[in-house]
């Protein structure tokens, strides 16, 4: 996956710990992929966004109320970069491809999972986030970036029963130390009960960046993005027959990337970066 490194001091907010370390900004578009610029489609009314409010940083309620979020603020620059009057309603999670199809809305902005089964009977964007595992260390242990000779040297922590533990003892043949959730084990890594924790990316950023780790630990290596996995991300979903407004969305996203407005956005909503 091509990443682009960028110096966030004086691009996050100086009330944020990262404001003054790099931060890796993902790349899903492919320059050489660009296809001919679809129209926006013909419409009278506003473009209806659902999403719901209950999963920082993508999509959740800010101060006023109104929803936020990286996935709503990317929708509403979709918009504007496309000339569409859009609204964003919020409606609870397992409610929103049942109000889409039934038409309370035109399209869900949220964090519902690409694969398959989905595109059934929707259609989607191309993805503009994706859940990279990550190890995470103590900050202070001087660990190297872990592979399948240094997991195997040292404790390694994984959620029990995830696909974090699958792919650890697939490729890194490791008997890893299990926890019932994600906390139990971020909690071991600050004591020092392990030494490397695999898991869920966007999870530990929030860990890493908050108040529970206490700034003690920090990522080491790089990002695990494979599909069978840890899925294919989200994008944008649509009807099945809004291709118009879907193809649309993925010209629009394809340009905020290229203006720089993809990595403002996710600047302000990701301080510590899951990739």
């Amino acid at each position: 996956m091509a990443a682009l490194l960028i110096l966030a001091a004086g691009a996050v907010p100086a009330t944020s710990p990262a404001a003054a370390e790099a931060v890796t900004i993902p790349n899903f578009w492919n320059p050489r992929a660009r296809l001919e610029r679809p129209e926006p489609p013909q419409t009278t009314r506003p473009v209806r966004f659902l999403t719901d409010d209950e999963y920082p940083p993508l999509h959740f309620a800010g101060p006023d109320g109104n929803p936020t979020g990286f996935s709503v603020e990317l929708a509403r620059a979709a918009c504007e970069k496309l000339g569409l009057t859009c609204t964003v309603q919020v409606r609870r999670f397992d409610t929103l491809l049942d109000a889409l199809q039934a038409n309370q809305g035109d399209v869900v902005a949220a964090a519902v999972p690409l694969n398959p089964s989905l595109r059934v009977g929707h259609r989607a964007t191309r993805p503009y986030f994706r859940w990279p595992a990550r190890f995470a260390v103590r900050g202070d242990k001087g660990l190297p970036a872990p592979d399948v000779k240094a997991v195997a040297e040292h404790p390694t922590g994984v959620v029990s029963g995830t696909a974090h533990e699958a792919y650890l003892r697939r490729f890194f043949h490791v008997e890893p130390k299990t926890y019932p959730d994600l906390a139990t084990a971020e909690a071991a890594l600050r004591r020092g009960e392990i030494e490397y924790l695999f898991g869920d990316g966007l999870a530990l950023a929030l860990w890493i960046g908050g108040t529970d780790a206490a700034g003690c630990c920090a990522f080491v290596g790089g990002d695990y993005l494979e599909n069978r996995y840890f899925g294919e991300g989200i994008g944008f979903v649509t009807r099945k027959e809004d291709e118009v407004l879907a193809r649309a969305l993925d010209d629009a996203l394809q340009r905020l990337w290229d203006e720089g407005k993809y990595a403002e956005l996710y600047l302000r909503f990701f301080p510590v970066s899951p990739f």
